[in-house]
Formats: structure tokens, sequence, C-alpha cells
């Protein structure tokens, strides 16, 4: 009997292996064509394909630093390994000259290659799957008018079993929805422009938005903010928003377009990218972004003017602590973390400088020190159109002194609680 029910529970293992081996490799290929011609290609589809590759970052994960565009060869840090980024340049061999523009749609908004072997969803086809006919062809038309590289990205590293492919058909089965956008009808043409550029090609949430323990999106906490796998932090842009003076339209339109806004800073890390890239669009578009995240952000409401006195008030006064903290200086590390502040970092966030107050950015509320660390030690390298916002990167700071200095600086321009992930050292 025991005999009898092993064969059968092996038989149904094979045949759930088989059925699911048959799914996970469902996909045909679509024919290979010849490279096609950019000139087949209206000029002003190019022009508009540009603007969105712009918004969809597509250069900045498709091209190593100081590669050729869309080369790829990008290391892509995950949970599960790491990814190297294709090559989407239009070389026929090592790119996709041969792809036709089916086979580009199918990759874009479904995750499935030309050859039918499904992609890792570091490719953002989950957003991706939102995007218009049109916008999909003006994208083709873009990518294959570029130049052709026939650089060979290196093999993805990734963990096993995380580099068999055919597990991937579970995860678009259990979190890959492939409807096309549909705009509210309760809602603003601008609102519902915002959203589908927000919600798909700019794939916001790629970034803003928490991620469960197999990589997706968590829905239930949509633009609740999270640290990357690249050791960024991507602020919420909910209501739990770090923001101490509240964003309005304009200020993000000035943050998204001029990478700076008085009362919240600069754009820095990967931020940085996404700015340069969003002055590919018209502004119309940018507000109509603004918009969207709006509804997402708690309303501009209080005293703006009161919150940013309070911030300016908590700015590096001298050389000696300020009385109303001596009890708080006593400590070791919050002297210690004073002094290198003093040092390193006074000259230029002291009152009166030209620099937003350290207590209105996002990078002192956050929730962990990672993006601090970050920023203190690689510096800020600004968007194009803030040239003047330069910070100066600080590697050789000591990890002792940068915690010190994570205690101080949390402790004396917020009122949250110390990070509990302070630098090593």
């Amino acid at each position: 009997m025991l005999k009898r029910l092993l064969v059968a529970a092996l038989a149904i293992l094979l045949v759930a292996a088989a059925g699911g081996w048959a799914y996970a490799t469902r996909h045909p290929a679509i024919a290979a064509i010849d490279p096609p011609d950019p000139s087949a290609f209206p000029p002003d589809l190019i022009t508009r394909g540009e603007a969105l590759a712009a918004l969809g970052n597509c250069a900045v994960c498709h091209t190593v630093p100081g590669g050729a565009p869309y080369s790829g060869g990008y290391a892509i840090p995950t949970p599960f390994g790491t990814l190297f980024s294709t090559n989407i340049s239009p070389d026929p061999e090592h790119g996709i000259g041969r792809w036709s523009e089916a086979a580009f749609a199918r990759a874009l908004r479904s995750g499935v290659s030309r050859t039918g072997e499904l992609l890792y969803p570091a490719l953002p086809y989950d957003h991706f799957t939102r995007a218009t006919d049109e916008d999909v062809a003006a994208l083709y038309a873009w990518v294959m008018s570029q130049p052709a590289s026939a650089s060979v990205p290196p093999a993805n590293e990734m963990r096993f079993p995380f580099g068999f492919r055919p597990l991937l058909a579970g995860w678009q089965a259990l979190f890959l929805d492939e409807a096309r956008f549909s705009p509210s009808p309760d809602r603003s043409a601008e609102w519902n422009r915002g959203a589908y550029l927000v919600e798909g090609l700019g794939h916001c949430g790629a970034c803003h938005t928490p991620r469960n323990t197999l990589g997706a999106a968590d829905s239930g906490r949509h633009f609740a903010g999270t640290t990357l796998a690249n050791g960024w932090h991507a602020p919420a842009l909910d209501a739990t928003t770090p923001a101490v003076v509240p964003w309005t339209a304009d200020s993000l339109v000035n943050y998204l377009l001029d990478g700076w806004d008085r009362d919240h800073g600069v754009a820095d890390g990967p931020m940085t990218h996404v700015v340069d890239n969003l002055g590919m669009l018209s502004e119309d578009d940018v507000y109509a972004i603004a918009e969207y995240l709006m509804s997402h952000l708690p309303p501009p409401e209080g005293d703006r003017a009161a919150l940013r006195a309070a911030a300016e008030a908590l700015e590096f006064p001298s050389q000696t602590p300020d009385a109303g903290f001596a009890a708080d200086y006593a400590d070791g590390a919050l002297r210690r973390g004073f002094d290198t502040f003093a040092r390193a970092c006074a000259n230029c966030h002291r009152r009166g400088t030209e620099t937003v107050p350290l207590a209105l950015t996002p990078t002192v509320h956050a929730p962990n020190a990672v993006h601090f660390v970050n920023l203190v030690r690689e510096g800020i390298k600004p968007p194009q159109n803030t040239p003047d916002k330069t910070m100066p990167a600080f590697a050789a700071m000591s990890d002792a002194d940068l915690r010190d200095l994570a205690a101080f600086v949390r402790r004396h321009f917020t009122d949250r609680p110390a990070w509990n992930d302070p630098p090593p050292g």
C-alpha cells in the first residue's frame, strides 16, 4: 500500500513538474528580422521616443559609466544575486537589432525575450506593461536609431536556484498584471496623465515602494519608501513622508526639473539621474506628475514659513555647543560628533549659508542612516541644473568619526529617535 502511495505521489510530482515546465516555456520565439533602417522611422516618433526613454531611465541601467549608450553591463544588485543589464543597442548579434517591434513590446510589457526566455523583473516590466502601443512604438524607434554596440555584458551572478529562469513563471503568475493603463473617470486629465507617467514608464514605485520577500512591490505600502538593494534610501511619497515642510505641486516641479527646492534640498544619489532625464519632458508633463504625487502626499497645510524658521534655528551656530544641549553633549559620542561636524561640515552647514537647512532634508529624517552615510562618503554631484549644490566626498573619514557624526546630526537636527543602524566602526 505504501509503495503504491509513493508511486502515485511521484507520478503527481512528475506531472506537476511537467506542467510547470510547459507553462514556464510556453512562449514561442518571435522571428528575427533584418535590423531596421533608422531613416524609416518618422523623426517626430524618434524624438518622442527619446523623451520616453529618458522618463524610463533606460540609459542609466543599460549603460556602464563610460561605456557606449545602451550597451549593457551595468551591475544591478538584488537580494537574489547580481544581474548585469543587457545590450539593447541595435547591434544585430549582441544587441536587439534583429528584434521586431512585436518582440520589443513583448519584452517591455510581458517580460519575455524575443527567443521566449523569461526576463528578470529588474527590467520593470510590471510597470512598463501599462504603456500604450503608441509609446512602445516611439521607444522602439528611438532605440533602433541609436549607434550599435558589440559589447557583451558579463554573465549574471545569481544565487542558486534563482539563476533558473523558468522559476520566473511563478513570479509573473503571482505579481504581473498585464493590464494597460486605464484612466480614472473621477480624476482630471492632468491627474490621469501624471498617473500614467508615474505608474508606467516612469516606474517611480519601483524605488519608492517596499518589496516583499520575492522581490515584488508591496501593493499595500505603495510609495511608503524603502532602502534599495544598491544601498540608498528612497524616501516615502505618502502620508509618512519625511518632509518637514509639506510638499506643494510647485515645490515638486522645482525638485523634479531643477533638482532643488529651498524647503527640501537637492536631488542626490540615484535621484540625480532621474532629475537629469526628466528635463526631457515638457513642463506640462512634470506638473501632471506633481499633481498625481500630491494625491498621495499630505495636503500642504500649516505655516510653511514657521516650519522653515524652526529648521533654520537649529543650524550650527558657533564653534561651541549650545547651552541648551549641554547635557546631551556630555555624552562622548555626541561631543565627538559635534567636533567632527565643526571641523568638516560647519563651513557650509552654518546659519546664513546657501545650503538648505539640514533640519529640512529627508536624509537626516530617514528611518535609517544608510543614505546619510552614502552622502558623506560619496558627496553630492548634483543634477545638471543645480551645479552650485555640490558637496565634497569625505571618503577618508574614519568609521568611528562617521558613526559619531551620524549620532550628532540625528540628535541635533531632528526630533526623531536615534538611528539604530549606525555606521560600522
